[in-house]
């Protein structure tokens, strides 16, 4: 019997157009090519416009979401039409992010340093979740990961994994294994039976996002 074909994708990515990253959609899209991965959802940080141009130049791989901050954490969506603003109340982000039809995850849950949700908020909105972020490259202790994929199992909710790349050289670092899907509804189902891969990131790859807002400040005021 054939064994069914299983996609690499990394749910989890930065463009120039998040504020901490200077990798253009060109070179992204190469860095995803060169590490083999079937599809990519690019999720800038409360902006739509690159993923949807990355989208454009790449249909066959890129799918378009948003990092979307909230008052607390951060929401990872895929398949986002419309851009949500950043501060919102969750459950208003949340909602807003399902009217449109939207794949949502949660990033980094249980980093100390980037996540902002309580465990108590957790809880409450695993059951509105499509799937947990129980692997984040850009974690600096891998226990991180291993918390909520432990947080995910307890609360019966999909994982899907990603290399929070700012930089080409991040791309597909981990990523997510699952079945073949073609939208938001077939992704939901086909979470179901993902598999994470690949390994954390050097610490030292942030230096990328300090370099990226320096970058940028500087450009700033200078014009």
């Amino acid at each position: 019997m054939e064994r069914e074909k299983l996609l690499k994708v990394d749910f989890h990515s930065h463009t120039i157009y998040s504020k901490d990253s200077l990798t253009s959609i060109t070179d992204l899209i190469k860095a995803a090519r060169r590490r083999g991965l079937d599809r990519m959802v690019v999720t800038d940080h409360n902006c739509l416009q690159g993923s949807l141009l990355a989208h454009a130049a790449a249909p066959d791989l890129v799918i378009a979401g948003e990092e979307v901050q909230t008052l607390e954490g951060e929401f990872l969506a895929a398949y986002v039409t419309e851009e949500v603003p950043r501060g919102l109340d969750p459950l208003e982000a949340l909602r807003r992010l399902r009217e449109q039809g939207a794949f949502v995850s949660i990033s980094h849950p249980f980093d100390p340093r980037r996540s902002g949700w309580s465990l108590d908020r957790l809880e409450q909105l695993a059951p509105l979740l499509d799937a947990i972020e129980v692997g984040n490259a850009r974690v600096l202790n891998a226990e991180d990961n291993a918390k909520a994929l432990a947080f995910s199992r307890r609360m019966g909710l999909a994982g899907n994994a990603g290399s929070d790349g700012h930089h080409p050289s991040e791309i597909g670092r981990m990523y997510t294994l699952l079945p073949e899907f073609q939208d938001a509804e077939s992704l939901r189902e086909a979470v179901k039976s993902a598999s994470v891969q690949g390994r954390i990131s050097h610490p030292a790859v942030h230096l990328f996002s300090v370099w990226a807002r320096f970058v940028k400040a500087w450009k700033s005021t200078s014009s």
